[in-house]
């Protein structure tokens, strides 16, 4: 038996929205003030707590806030004849369930409700099942459980104390900056710097500038003397992320700086020494742009003396759940929050997924869950699981190969394709498969490919993280 309370200051109205809700299962108290509503609530453990916003001695509102701060995971439904604006963002920002306007009632009250009561007893069943895991709080930390990453671990332990340069690979998102600095953290020169550049995100004829620096006057714009990441990091670690996007011109520069230890700013004369160790990473498969002559197989040499592989979080399902919760402790930490909880059929969803984004994906999905959340339990539901990464299959799923012998034609069939799967959105399909085909043609050169879509590398890159492909995928 579940109990509603409903609170509205109309003795008619009371009367016809517990005729409304009332149920074998269901318990309906009422009451016409504001105060005894929050007794009621309080005294009868009520699950759904029902109010219109204007009430005395105090408003619907403030009776929502009372309610949650009585309950974190209190659900409440606020109704009103004057639903403005203003009212409405103003209980959503309290926590409220939902806010409905009168004249709807009729059509949304009992779907509503039931979708309240639900999830009340989802959260009971959630919250009587402690966190399985806990998890450090410190904000660089590599966490996982699987054996693939404790191999992970055990590799960063073998290789902390050198100083060879070591090729960290593994597909976007999958945490390549953090196996960086935990190489870094353990080294001995752990008390020095440890800078990180990621060279797609510079523009070519900047990012020797980047590097090297500059001495004033060296080029347009250069009005004074730069000091690069190489001097930056002397005597720490220079982390060199997405290094197969670097240019084969800046790719010799750093060769003679892995062989000789030495280099020049760019308009400089004077040679400047350097111990850095270099940590590299890359998504891509370099002995392939061997082959495509866009890296050089001397530097690939140089700086693949030791290799560590970062495995996509989708073949270590056992690390998911430990990922999500320690995700929630830092973001409750940073924001000096309660700590969320995930219900069993939370995890269970996170465990399901694909996760093309990897853990970065993973960490996006939980922030998100948090800023949405209107209780101290997360359910399956508050996760927006393949919001911004999943797209939908494509047309042609199930369905024979059509003939087209003009444009307009492959329009037509691709709006009626569209049609008969009524799920489809046909334009955000079409994005990502002419992305994806851009890059396959171009062999994964995303400069090419933006070219060809007509768009900016920016807006490529957008599509890319949106829709969740990956260089592995790109490329295949």
């Amino acid at each position: 038996m579940q109990t509603i309370v409903i609170a509205d200051p109309d003795v008619d109205f009371l009367a016809w929205t517990a005729s409304q809700v009332a149920s074998a299962t269901t318990r309906v108290l009422r009451a016409t003030r504001s105060d005894e509503a929050l007794k009621l609530f309080a005294t009868e453990s009520a699950d759904v707590l029902i109010a219109d916003t204007h009430l005395q001695p105090f408003s619907g509102l403030e009776l929502l806030a009372r309610a949650r701060a009585r309950d974190a995971n209190a659900i409440v439904v606020l109704i009103s004849a004057f639903g403005t604006t203003q009212a409405v963002i103003e209980a959503m920002k309290l926590g409220a369930f939902d806010f409905i306007r009168k004249e709807a009632l009729p059509f949304n009250l009992k779907v509503v409700v039931d979708a309240a009561l639900k999830q009340r007893a989802d959260l009971r069943a959630a919250a009587a099942a402690p966190p399985k895991l806990t998890v450090e709080e410190h904000q660089d930390s590599l966490v996982g459980q699987s054996e693939a990453m404790q191999q992970v671990f055990k590799m960063i332990g073998r290789v902390a104390a050198a100083s060879a340069p070591v090729m960290i690979t593994g597909e976007s998102g999958s945490g390549k900056e953090l196996v960086a600095r935990a190489i870094h953290h353990y080294s001995e020169r752990s008390e020095r710097s440890f800078v990180a550049i990621n060279c797609a995100a510079i523009p070519e004829n900047l990012l020797e500038s980047e590097l090297f620096g500059h001495e004033k006057g060296a080029f347009t714009g250069a009005v004074a003397q730069r000091i690069g990441r190489f001097e930056q990091s002397n005597g720490g670690t220079l982390f060199l992320d997405e290094i197969g996007e670097m240019p084969l011109a800046v790719q010799s520069k750093l060769l003679r700086v892995l062989q000789e230890g030495e280099f020049s700013r760019v308009g400089g004369t004077a040679t400047l020494k350097t111990d850095v160790r270099i940590v590299a990473a890359t998504n891509r498969t370099l002995e392939e742009e061997i082959v495509r002559k866009t890296f050089r197989e001397d530097l690939f040499y140089r700086l693949n003396v030791v290799r560590v592989h970062l495995p996509p979080l989708r073949s270590r399902v056992e690390d998911v759940r430990l990922l999500a919760e320690y995700f929630l402790t830092r973001i409750a930490a940073q924001r000096r929050l309660p700590r969320l909880r995930l219900s069993e059929e939370a995890v269970r969803a996170l465990e399901a997924y694909h996760w093309p984004g990897n853990v970065r994906e993973l960490e996006n999905t939980i922030q998100r869950a948090v800023v949405l959340a209107t209780s101290e339990v997360l359910l399956a539901k508050d996760l927006p699981l393949g919001s911004a990464t999943s797209a939908p299959e494509p047309p042609s799923a199930g369905q024979q190969a059509v003939a087209v012998d003009s444009l307009q034609q492959a329009v037509e069939v691709l709006l009626t394709a569209a049609r008969q799967q009524k799920e489809l959105q046909l334009l955000p399909w079409l994005e990502r498969e002419f992305t994806i085909a851009a890059l396959n043609l171009t062999r994964g050169n995303q400069l090419q490919a933006a070219k060809l879509l007509g768009v900016t590398r920016a807006t490529l890159r957008k599509r890319i993280e949106r829709f969740g492909i990956t260089r592995r995928l790109s490329i295949e």
